[in-house]
């Protein structure tokens, strides 16, 4: 019985019938316990401007790691709870309103993992 996978320092959490709803629960606990050091770090005098640089790097990190390999197993409830830690990041000041959502920022980032042809 195949219960999970570990890739790299990380672990992607698949389970036998190839759901990532554990995964992403995994990720939504993570995320919302940085999120809450995010809150402290402001309370504690840090700028906006740091706390969004915070919040991309350990958040949006968090949330994009290997996501090339799990987004296409999700479901609609994983996705909308993905998007979630997005929605509080907005009304934290951490991320744009406009920017892009979860979804865009997968295939983003996952169009930047493409490398150059190699040349010999």
């Amino acid at each position: 019985m195949l219960n999970s996978i570990p890739l790299s320092t990380e672990r992607v959490t698949i389970t036998d019938k190839l759901s990532m709803s554990e995964h992403v629960r995994d990720i939504f606990l993570k995320c919302a316990q940085s999120l809450h050091v995010i809150r402290v770090l402001r309370r504690h005098g840090m700028n906006d401007k740091c706390l969004q640089a915070v919040y991309r790097s350990i958040v949006l990190a968090k949330l994009l790691y290997a996501s090339s390999a799990w987004w296409g197993f999700t479901t609609a409830d994983d996705r909308h709870r993905i998007e979630a830690v997005v929605r509080r990041a907005v009304r934290a000041s951490l991320y744009p309103a406009d920017g892009p959502a979860a979804a865009q920022l997968v295939e983003d980032y996952d169009d930047t993992l493409v490398l150059p042809p190699y040349e010999l």
